[in-house]
Parts: structure tokens; sequence; C-alpha cells
């Protein structure tokens, strides 16, 4: 799965690739800059701590990313 968001700092949207079958997580960042990770746990993670919904043009589309972001964040244990 493949998100496109158009961000406030860049012309260039900021993307978020989750390919299971092939085991590729990566982002690429509003500077252009991208980020790798080994899960998609790893991903979801950090995008919850370093974006936020007024990073972005389209709050729509970021919210729904997000909601599908949600199930691949760690459960926590009590």
């Amino acid at each position: 799965m493949e998100f496109s968001l158009k961000c406030k700092e860049s012309m260039f949207p900021c993307e978020v690739t989750i390919d299971e079958d092939n085991g590729r997580y990566m982002l690429r960042k509003a500077d252009s800059s991208g980020e790798f990770f080994n899960t998609p746990q790893e991903l979801a993670v950090w995008v919850f701590r370093n974006w936020r919904s007024d990073d972005f043009d389209e709050q729509e589309s970021y919210q729904n990313m997000l909601r599908i972001l949600e199930k691949y964040l760690p459960m926590k244990r009590s």
C-alpha cells in the first residue's frame, strides 16, 4: 500500500510505502530525504511520532492514512 500526501513544506509529496510482500517499508519526507524501516510497525511508530496533521494540506488523506497505520502500532500490554 502506498500513500502520497501533499505537504505544506514541499512541492513534492510525502510518500509512505508498506509493501509486505517484498518487505519494503519506507517513506519520503518533506525535505525529500527518506527513512527505511525493518517492519511496518517501526514505520507506523515513526509517522505517529514525527508527523502532524497541520504538516499537510489534505487533512482527510492524512487522517485516512493514520487509521490504516494504526493496525501496525504495537499493542499496549497491561
